[in-house]
């Protein structure tokens, strides 16, 4: 039983900047691996950026040095700084976790609802 919740989502102006977060709760041991997608309208859902349980990160290249992802742990809360936005950043934001369980069978990867993030030029 995990949810994730996602806010800060909205319209911005290209080169503006954005802060979106990610709240896991439920049922969790602890969390290893967390990411952010998004998917544009018509297109595939494709990994942004991805965040270890070490803090070790990695982006895609069509956000590095734009984007930051960062998390805190004892709050099983992902973060994703967005700056210097394009209108080809305009998409469906969603994280994802990996939860270790308590119980055997009832981890795995768990998705947030989504954010609509849209960047006018």
């Amino acid at each position: 039983q995990v949810q994730l919740v996602e806010s800060g989502g909205g319209l911005v102006q290209a080169g503006g900047s954005l802060k979106l977060s990610c709240a896991a709760s439920g049922s969790i041991f602890s969390i290893d691996v967390m990411g952010w997608y998004r998917q544009a309208p018509g297109k595939q859902r494709d990994l942004i950026a991805v965040i270890g349980s070490g803090g070790s990160t990695n982006y895609a290249d069509s956000v590095k040095g734009r984007f930051t992802i960062s998390r805190h742990n004892a709050e099983n809360t992902v973060y994703l700084q967005m700056n210097s936005l394009k209108p080809e950043d305009t998409a469906v934001y969603y994280c994802k976790a990996g939860v270790v369980p308590y119980r055997l069978g009832h981890g795995g990867d768990f998705w947030g609802q989504g954010t609509q993030v849209a960047v006018s030029s």
